[in-house]
């Protein structure tokens, strides 16, 4: 079963970063902290559900009936939610949901097979922020009503803005080539080195990588310019 689970370790410092962002938010400004959270749900429900779906539905339609048989085909988010991950991108910025396990003996072209089961998560989060940016465009032109209203209608505004920029942080985080995350398996499958022995030696230590990174602000550095930039992307070519 290719798609790993998050350790221990792992999941230590999460609590630390959540329980560090949630004194700083009710200490700066409790209301506004508040409704911003939950203006953040949607998005962070849809990115998760759809990410690891797209994985399922790729490894059942190339033939691995492991995903189906787990009932991960479906887009049920309470399938898909793994809790820690759902807290970790409500609380830090990014997270992750439950991984859907593969049995790659099951694709016919097993090296193919596994790039395009790792890949359909991001592309299905590039997807999504595409689409509810169409979506925006859309409320736009029917309603003149803009980003940046007040009351209601800016809170709506600003939760849909929050879909499209919580489906880019999934997709770039995601992206990041160390195991467990999607991008390693992706570099693993190109560069072909997915079924040797050097694979699980770096599979066997990616969880310390990815808390050195968190903790020496290397995801940050390289989430926040990413979907930055994406987010402009999209507004200026689609959005204005």
């Amino acid at each position: 079963m290719r798609r790993g689970n998050i350790d221990i370790s792992f999941i230590i410092i999460i609590i630390l970063l959540a329980g560090s962002s949630f004194r700083e938010g009710l200490s700066a400004d409790p209301q506004g902290w508040i409704l911003d959270k939950i203006l953040i749900v949607p998005g962070i429900i849809i990115g998760l559900t759809f990410h690891e779906f797209a994985h399922a539905f790729m490894a059942d339609r190339l033939g691995d009936n492991t995903p189906r048989m787990q009932g991960r085909v479906t887009l049920n988010p309470m399938a898909h939610i793994d809790w820690m991950g759902l807290a970790a991108l409500f609380f830090v910025g990014f997270g992750w949901g439950q991984p859907v396990q593969i049995n790659p003996y099951n694709f016919r072209k097993r090296r193919r097979d596994e790039f395009l089961v790792s890949i359909a998560g991001v592309a299905m989060n590039l997807l999504l922020a595409i689409l509810f940016t169409v979506v925006a465009k859309i409320i736009v032109m029917v309603t003149g009503v803009y980003w940046g209203a007040d009351g209601f209608t800016g809170d709506l505004w600003l939760m849909l803005i929050y879909i499209i920029q919580i489906n880019l942080v999934l997709m770039i985080f995601n992206l990041i080539p160390v195991p467990p995350l999607d991008g390693f398996n992706i570099i693993a499958q190109i560069f072909n080195f997915g079924q040797k022995e050097v694979y699980w030696q770096i599979y066997r230590y990616g969880n310390w990588l990815l808390v050195i990174l968190i903790i020496t602000g290397i995801t940050g550095m390289i989430i926040s310019p990413c979907v930055n930039f994406l987010f402009r992307l999209l507004v200026n070519t689609i959005l204005i």
